[in-house]
């Protein structure tokens, strides 16, 4: 599942290739890629539009229009890929695959392809904020990379402090962009157990995760993002900070501290890996 790093990659590959550049009618392949409105009138409206800038809010994609805002998700296996129109002309290869959900056409004819093998990812095109609750966005909590600093997270752990560490950060609510790789592996740097309470952790231990947080996603991001099975960033490409995991997917493999092998749990319903060494 594309987590903030990806989704951070994405937007900055797209923002100078897309901004500027006028909507043409889509070509909707699967109408449940369209989240609101209903398929036709997303078709019919989004085509004239044109792009003024693009944001992101955790693992959103914001498309800021000269009218409203085309909001996306890519949820587990969502692909958008971005090919000039040359490259289409050419049949490119990468474009050709069943899971084609919809294609989101510029006049002058490059295009964003939106891919999702398991029909999860979507879009909505929003005339104007009071429509956010569609999406749910007045129920995220501050974006983890770009809102939040060291003391607003302690300050926001010191407000939940029974709460399960590994499972308040996969709260979209609680703060915005972590998903599972990244959260083992900042839990992993700053040696804490997943399961511990938020209550047990002393003030060293918040900051070092802090820390940590931010190390991870810094490198997540400079790295392309992580591919482990789906994810592709907009031109197509692979990410490539799976080579640095050191414990996400890694059970059996020696922990690269201790030796010891890392293990698999389940937390908060997510698969969870962790060194029972380095993380006590």
């Amino acid at each position: 599942m594309p987590e903030l790093p990806e989704v951070e990659v994405i937007r900055r590959e797209l923002a100078p290739l897309v901004c500027g550049k006028e909507f043409a009618a889509p070509v909707i392949h699967f109408a449940g890629a369209v989240h609101y409105p209903a398929a036709e009138q997303f078709r019919r409206l989004l085509g004239g539009r044109r792009i003024r800038d693009l944001g992101r809010k955790g693992k959103y994609i914001f498309f800021l229009l000269d009218r409203g805002t085309l909001l996306a998700h890519l949820r587990m296996t969502g692909r958008l890929i971005y090919r000039a129109a040359g490259a289409i002309a050419a049949g490119d290869s990468t474009l050709q695959s069943k899971h084609l959900r919809l294609e989101l056409l510029f006049a002058g004819g490059d295009a964003l392809f939106f891919y999702d093998q398991r029909k999860f990812g979507g879009f909505w095109l929003l005339e104007n904020p009071t429509e956010w609750e569609i999406a749910g966005l007045p129920r995220l909590g501050p974006d983890i990379w770009e809102e939040v600093d060291g003391p607003t997270f302690l300050a926001l752990l010191q407000a939940r402090p029974r709460a399960r560490i590994k499972a308040l950060l996969l709260d979209q609510g609680f703060v915005a962009g972590m998903g599972n790789i990244y959260t083992d592996e900042s839990l992993f740097r700053s040696g804490i157990h997943p399961c511990r309470c938020v209550s047990t952790l002393s003030v060293k231990e918040r900051e070092n995760l802090y820390r940590a947080i931010r190390e991870v996603l810094a490198e997540g991001i400079a790295c392309g993002g992580t591919t482990t099975r789906d994810y592709l960033d907009a031109r197509g490409s692979s990410g490539t900070f799976q080579e640095r995991l050191a414990v996400y997917g890694c059970k059996g493999e020696p922990c690269s501290r201790c030796g010891r092998p890392v293990e698999r749990t389940v937390t908060a319903g997510r698969g969870t890996y962790f060194c029972p060494c380095c993380q006590k």
